[in-house]
């Protein structure tokens, strides 16, 4: 469920991309929404980003994409897809955490069409505390209304853990990944340390240093060097069962 501001903000991205094709300057929605400062217009879309309804196009200043709107917004409609020449192209994700005998390439589901249910593969469990190795069970999936996805790769992964929990991650969450290998600070991003571990975190960067942030107060920050760490994907939503 979204907050009332990020509704406002929503609809406003969506009329303005639908007025001028270009999206809203961070300033323009700090005014249109009566917002004091820019740093409030972050936080509303990293929410967005985070439960799928927005996402930033990668290389492009103040690109943003609408996904899909609340249901209480034009019934709930899916955005449009950007054009093919609105990000590179994807090919094969080839993480090297997967445990066992396996192919060098791990492709995602590349999302065909808006409106349709994608069957994404389910590549096993992720820390959301303790890192811990990513599993490859070729035998599981699971199905995700296309609406939630963007252009190009995905995959989906189980949480373990309650590290991310002041973000709205729970342990037994599927969270839902698109496969990229940069990722804007404070994205939440899956993260490869040293090769051997995976983990769920939020993404910081100062100089060389790259910080692995919890969102729980019991839970330590870790900080590494930039070559210690790769990443393997950016959370674009999750789906949990009650």
């Amino acid at each position: 469920m979204l907050t009332r501001k990020q509704r406002e903000l929503l609809q406003f991205i969506q009329d303005r991309l639908g007025e001028t094709g270009v999206s809203p300057s961070f300033d323009e929605m700090k005014d249109a929404l009566g917002l004091k400062s820019k740093s409030g217009v972050h936080r509303l879309i990293t929410g967005l980003e985070e439960r799928g309804f927005i996402r930033r196009l990668p290389h492009r200043a103040r690109a943003l994409e609408v996904m899909r709107l609340a249901e209480d917004q034009v019934g709930g409609k899916t955005a449009a897809p950007a054009s093919p020449a609105a990000e590179p192209a994807r090919r094969g994700f080839t993480p090297s955490v997967i445990q066992g005998d396996f192919t060098p390439t791990l492709p995602g589901a590349v999302v065909a069409q808006a409106g349709h249910t994608v069957q994404l593969p389910l590549y096993g469990k992720i820390a959301a505390g303790t890192p811990i190795e990513a599993l490859r069970d070729h035998s599981n999936n699971v199905d995700v209304p296309a609406g939630m996805l963007g252009r190009g790769e995905h995959y989906a992964l189980t949480v373990e853990g309650d590290s991310m929990i002041d973000a709205g991650i729970h342990e037994g969450d599927t969270v839902l990944i698109e496969r990229c290998e940069n990722a804007e600070n404070g994205t939440i991003v899956v993260a490869l340390v040293d090769s051997n571990e995976v983990t769920l975190k939020r993404l910081r960067r100062k100089g060389d240093s790259i910080a692995l942030e919890p969102a729980n107060p019991s839970h330590k920050t870790r900080i590494f060097g930039p070559d210690r760490v790769k990443i393997q994907g950016r959370l674009i939503g999750l789906m949990r069962q009650y």
